[in-house]
């Protein structure tokens, strides 16, 4: 359990990320966010991406002076230039540290730094069970949607482990808020809804396509291509895509990267991180079902570099549906999987 209260980091992560949307709304004319800052082991770092790391620093250390802290994060490195995690405050000790604290400040770059859609700021905290510390272990999670210019509302959801799912829809122009309701699809079938194989960049565009069209023939029929029975929605975001199970927009999500990397003997590509699935508490209180690519609940270290694997179900009917059939694709390419 978490050594501190529960709801006074709910409000501080809320905070941090009222501060994380203000900071990118007033930088939207500035010039050259979409410029790459450097690459990291994770992923690129864009200028958009390097505006809001000092409040990210700034946030930790001043935490930092009641709860010592391991920060998660990536492009974060430590004293001895190690990436991915740091210990606040400066000077304390892995073992000082009462709390890990994952964050993804924005989630879902690509989107936003051209205005195309929105990002997510993602935060889960979780008690400092040193480096095996894992997702699982994360008892409070906060996201907050970051808007793009023409947006006036924006949502933000959080969860305590054991209490619920919540979530508000936020007026930017006064900052006035009303309960969001929180409702992922009943639908016993993807017909007519939104359901998506994560297919972002080129390297394993064939082999989602191919599960796709694999998961349709089998759950819908021959695909008419005179009637779109299924739609995909391609969100750059994972925080994005738990968000479009969680309030009832999408029926069926995944993202399988690392399990098509090695399909195809490559080395692990870009890929979801653990850092992207901190809103798994939230999704799961919700009542979305999140396995990895085995069919076992979704679980991983808290750290920037490993390859998380991922399925989300709206309700227990759609996973008792399509997870034999992706076990029936996998197998059929000599790729073995359990359950």
């Amino acid at each position: 359990m978490l050594p501190i209260d529960h709801q006074s980091v709910v409000d501080r992560l809320m905070e941090f990320q009222r501060d994380v949307r203000a900071l990118l709304i007033a930088s939207r004319k500035s010039q050259g966010l979409y410029a790459v800052n450097r690459t990291t082991a994770a992923d690129t770092i864009y200028q958009i991406d390097a505006v809001v790391e000092p409040l990210l620093e700034g946030f930790c250390r001043q935490w930092a002076k009641t709860t010592p802290l391991v920060l998660v994060a990536e492009g974060i490195e430590d004293e001895r230039g190690r990436e991915g995690a740091k210990v606040f405050p400066a000077g304390a000790t892995e073992e000082d540290a009462l709390i890990r604290l994952i964050v993804d400040p924005i989630d879902g770059t690509r989107g936003i730094m051209y205005d195309k859609r929105p990002a997510w700021a993602l935060a889960g905290v979780a008690p400092n069970n040193g480096p095996g510390t894992r997702l699982r272990d994360i008892e409070v999670s906060v996201m907050t949607e970051l808007p793009t210019s023409k947006m006036g509302w924006a949502d933000v959801l959080w969860a305590i482990k054991g209490r619920g799912a919540h979530g508000q829809r936020v007026d930017l122009a006064n900052l006035e808020s009303v309960e969001l309701p929180l409702q992922p699809s009943t639908a016993t079938s993807i017909d007519h809804g939104f359901a998506s194989v994560s297919n972002f960049f080129p390297g394993t565009k064939v082999l989602a396509s191919e599960l796709m069209e694999h998961i349709v023939r089998h759950l819908v029929g021959p695909a008419d291509v005179r009637n779109a029975a299924v739609f995909d929605d391609q969100y750059i975001s994972t925080g994005g895509q738990f968000y479009e199970l969680i309030v009832g927009h999408d029926r069926f999500n995944a993202d399988l990267r690392p399990l098509f990397y090695a399909m195809q003997n490559q080395p692990q590509g870009l890929c979801c991180h653990p850092y992207d699935c901190v809103g798994l508490l939230i999704a799961e209180e919700a009542g979305v079902i999140v396995t990895d690519g085995n069919g076992q609940p979704l679980d991983g270290p808290l750290d920037v570099t490993s390859g998380i694997a991922w399925v989300g179900y709206a309700n227990r009917t759609l996973q008792e549906k399509i997870e034999p059939v992706l076990h029936e694709f996998f197998r059929g390419r000599g790729v073995a999987q359990n359950g």
